[in-house]
C-alpha cells in the first residue's frame, strides 16, 4: 500500500514556523526508515506540503501523522489518501514492491501507452 498525506495548515504558514526545525527532524527520521519516500512543499508554500508514504499499514501511518509536531502544535492537519497500485512504471517496482503483474512497460520513445 501506499498513502498519500496532504498537509494542509490550519493557521498562516508564518505561525507554524517556530515549528519548523522539529517538523524538518520527524520528516528525516522517517525518510530514514524507509517509510517516507517523498516529501515537500506544496506550490504555494501557504497551502502545506505533501508526502508519499510505504510499508506500512493505514492505521499505522494515520498515527505517524499524529507524531508530526506541526499536528501536535494544532497547525496542520493531514488528509490521508490510501492507494493500492494497480499499475506501476517498471523503475518504481522494486522500490514500492509491486508485483511483476501490476509493472507496465514503458514504451520506446517515452510516449504514453493509452
Amino acid at each position: 500500500m501506499l498513502h498519500l498525506l496532504v498537509l494542509r495548515y490550519r493557521v498562516a504558514e508564518h505561525e507554524a514556523e517556530p515549528y519548523v526545525a522539529e517538523h524538518v527532524r520527524y520528516l528525516e527520521r522517517h525518510h530514514r526508515a524507509g517509510t517516507f519516500l517523498v516529501s515537500g512543499q506544496t506550490v504555494p508554500s501557504a497551502h502545506g506540503g505533501a508526502i508519499v508514504a510505504r510499508g506500512v499499514d493505514r492505521a499505522a501511518v494515520e498515527r505517524i501523522t499524529t507524531e508530526d509536531p506541526f499536528v501536535r502544535a494544532g497547525v496542520a492537519e493531514y488528509m490521508v489518501t490510501t492507494i493500492d497500485p494497480g499499475r506501476v512504471h517498471p523503475a518504481l517496482a522494486e522500490l514500492l514492491g509491486v508485483g511483476a503483474s501490476r509493472v507496465r512497460p514503458s514504451p520506446a520513445g517515452g510516449e504514453p501507452v493509452e
